[in-house]
């Protein structure tokens, strides 16, 4: 049987070739504008040694987690209400629509003039840019629910709790882990805005004093270990926890 995932061996390869594509265009392009591997890794153990980006880092990711949960919690509760049930669908469609094509920018901006440059605006205006998103997606999710499962369950006129735990939740989860995994790559990308624009802390304030002294090699030190990051949490608690949930499959 083939196996699903790449081999360690291949991600490694994979991962060297991406640093050494990295070295090569930094000598040929200009350490200045580009700096290679090793500059970058100088700026993460400077950055380390002062506790900046442990400070930093720690700020964002607090953020980034408040607004993940809320985004979660509002859109896959609109999201299944608006897939069984066709007037609640009707009534919200447009306000769905809207949300999704309002900039985030925009938004964001919004809660800042509204509610003040303060960690509420902050996270409100992230959450807000991710819960039409989840909506949608589970909304398909609800949609997409065997009718056969539910006559199923009024045949045996099963509890309300065990009703949506054992028949209605299982058949979501593959939507479930698809808008958290977009709604994580999303998210963190909008936090660095919403830090870069209203906040004094977070990789995104930190980005845009480097930006300001022109210091591409802090930039790339803080992009690069936020990356990490998020994709320690994708193999340590995302690709976990699929395995687990498609067990009833």
């Amino acid at each position: 049987m083939e196996k699903d995932n790449p081999s360690a061996i291949i991600r490694i390869a994979s991962i060297l070739l991406f640093f050494c594509l990295w070295q090569v265009s930094s000598i040929i392009i200009e350490v200045d504008l580009l700096p290679g591997p090793k500059e970058v890794f100088n700026k993460i153990i400077l950055e380390t040694e002062n506790n900046e980006i442990y400070y930093h880092t720690a700020i964002t990711l607090k953020r980034v987690f408040l607004s993940f949960l809320i985004a979660m919690f509002v859109g896959t509760f609109f999201g299944i209400y608006m897939g069984r049930n066709s007037k609640i669908n009707a009534f919200l469609d447009d306000w769905l629509i809207l949300g999704l094509n309002v900039p985030a920018l925009v938004i964001i901006i919004l809660c800042y003039v509204w509610f003040g440059l303060n960690e509420v605006a902050a996270i409100l205006a992230v959450s807000l840019n991710k819960i039409p998103m989840v909506a949608v997606i589970m909304r398909e999710g609800a949609r997409s629910i065997e009718k056969d499962y539910i006559d199923v369950a009024k045949f045996y006129n099963i509890s309300g709790k065990k009703f949506f735990f054992k028949v209605i939740l299982p058949q979501l989860f593959p939507y479930l882990l698809s808008s958290a995994r977009s709604g994580l790559s999303l998210i963190w990308k909008i936090v660095l805005v919403v830090e870069l624009l209203g906040r004094s802390n977070g990789v995104g304030f930190k980005l845009f004093g480097f930006f300001q002294f022109f210091d591409i090699s802090g930039i790339l030190a803080y992009t690069l270990v936020f990356v990490l990051l998020i994709i320690l949490v994708e193999f340590i608690l995302v690709r976990p926890f699929e395995k687990k949930i498609s067990i009833w499959r």
